[in-house]
């Protein structure tokens, strides 16, 4: 629900990027994201400013505007999956490279999005690492996205994948035949939880061993006890959406 109320605004011609507010931020609401400073959604920012005076640019302010109301509750799950994350894989440094998280322009509207997905064009991919395994529960580019679940097989066989699925989403891709099907569904269950994911599309081959995706997502719907738009594509050896 949309309210009048204050809430902290960054300038981001003045914001270096130095991530002082960072921990200024009890509730969690401002992460470094493409080296500058973000307020990650207006639901987790309870609009008193207590960060206000750990920004050496003087990038921050406090304004009033239409945005989301506070959620306390939605805080409190952010900060215990980010909690946990911290626990398993380092956020920003350490641990394996291919843990490291990362995120990129990603396609769609805006001046920082890729304008448009053609072949030997740029990239729709918004962030690493990829694999459900690796993703951290809590991170930043998983907040109130639109969710792309998809089999590892499916990038090879559909050649639009880029333009057709991933554009615009955040994504997690994973084997549901050879991996842990119930870590699969703690972890997913954890982002579900605590991200406020807007939607969910899982694109998986017609292979018998994919449906199992199906199952875990839907496994991790009901124990993280939230309700989420879920769509599901099926995508033949040859390419070709089957339904």
């Amino acid at each position: 629900m949309k309210v009048m109320r204050k809430i902290i605004e960054i300038d981001e011609e003045k914001c270096d990027g130095c991530g002082n507010c960072v921990p200024g931020c009890a509730e969690g609401a401002i992460q470094i994201i493409d080296g500058k400073a973000k307020v990650v959604a207006d639901k987790y920012c309870d609009g008193l400013g207590a960060c206000l005076g750990d920004c050496p640019q003087g990038a921050l302010k406090l304004i009033e505007r239409e945005a989301d109301a506070f959620d306390e509750e939605a805080v409190e799950e952010m900060l215990k999956a980010q909690k946990a994350q911290k626990l398993s894989v380092p956020m920003n440094g350490g641990g394996c490279p291919s843990a490291r998280m990362k995120t990129f322009p990603m396609a769609g509207p805006g001046p920082a999005g890729v304008k448009e997905i053609v072949p030997g064009g740029p990239s729709a991919l918004g962030h690493w690492p990829v694999q459900i395994r690796l993703v951290p529960a809590g991170a930043p580019f998983l907040r109130d996205a639109d969710l792309l679940i998809a089999a590892d097989c499916v990038p090879v066989a559909y050649p639009s994948f880029h333009a057709d699925f991933l554009k615009g989403k955040a994504v997690m891709i994973g084997c549901p035949k050879f991996d842990d099907a119930q870590a699969y569904v703690d972890k997913l269950a954890e982002v579900f939880a605590g991200s406020g994911i807007k939607s969910i599309t899982s694109v998986v081959m017609e292979v018998p061993c994919c449906a199992g995706m199906a199952g875990i997502i839907k496994k991790a719907l009901e124990k993280a006890g939230v309700e989420i738009p879920f769509k599901e594509i099926t995508i033949s050896a040859r390419g070709e959406i089957l339904k």
